[in-house]
């Protein structure tokens, strides 16, 4: 039978884990769906589940140029580490379902809604957030668009805004204004800036600046 190198490889540690963790929500949020007489009858498993639920492991990442290592219960997302365990409190919790793209950091240079992604996941990866953006006291182009372009109000999103904006440009999608809406659809701004944040994307796309 022929195989599929790409679908065939055997599972690393960080896929198992996963997968682990998937399979015990997924029993304990059918355990608290069943009736008691039932959930006693199977406590022993419930038991066995809630603890590996909650048994905490050994985790290694690069944050804002600095390594970490931490021990974290496989169910912490990443944008709970980062706010909790290490006070980077620039990501922000929006809606926490991965809808508003206020959690935007990047992982390994891409995009990615920290809200919904677990920390064990990212074993050995470089993380970025908003707080790693700048150099020292220098803005980053995009921090100086953002401020020259008034793109935000309340800034709640700023960061969430900022950071998708960067890998806007990096990934080559703010070459018009429709592609930049298209591809910043991800991060919501209630006040209403879309329009001072397209300009300032395209301000840096234009000035050719490094991001």
């Amino acid at each position: 039978m022929a195989t599929n190198p790409e679908t065939d490889l055997p599972p690393t540690n960080h896929d198992e884990a996963r997968r682990s963790f998937l399979r015990q929500s997924s029993l304990l949020t059918a355990l608290a769906l069943v009736p008691g007489p039932v959930v006693h009858a199977a406590s022993a498993e419930l038991d066995e589940t809630v603890a590996a639920a909650f048994e905490k492991m050994p985790l290694k990442l690069e944050i804002n140029g600095k390594k970490y290592k931490f021990s974290v219960e496989p169910r912490t997302t990443l944008l709970d580490l980062l706010r909790e365990q290490l006070h980077l409190t620039g990501t922000k919790k929006g809606c926490d379902y991965g809808q508003c793209g206020a959690c935007t950091v990047h992982v390994d240079g891409q995009r990615v809604n920290s809200c919904l992604s677990f920390a064990v996941m990212h074993e050995g990866k470089k993380i970025t957030t908003i707080e790693g953006l700048a150099d020292g006291d220098k803005l980053h182009p995009m921090q100086e668009a953002f401020v020259k372009h008034d793109g935000f109000q309340c800034g709640y999103c700023t960061p969430g805004q900022i950071m998708s904006a960067v890998a806007c440009v990096r990934e080559g999608h703010a070459d018009s204004e429709a592609e930049i809406r298209e591809y910043m659809s991800g991060n919501i701004c209630r006040c209403g800036a879309y329009a001072n944040i397209v300009a300032a994307i395209q301000e840096v796309k234009q000035g050719g600046q490094k991001v």
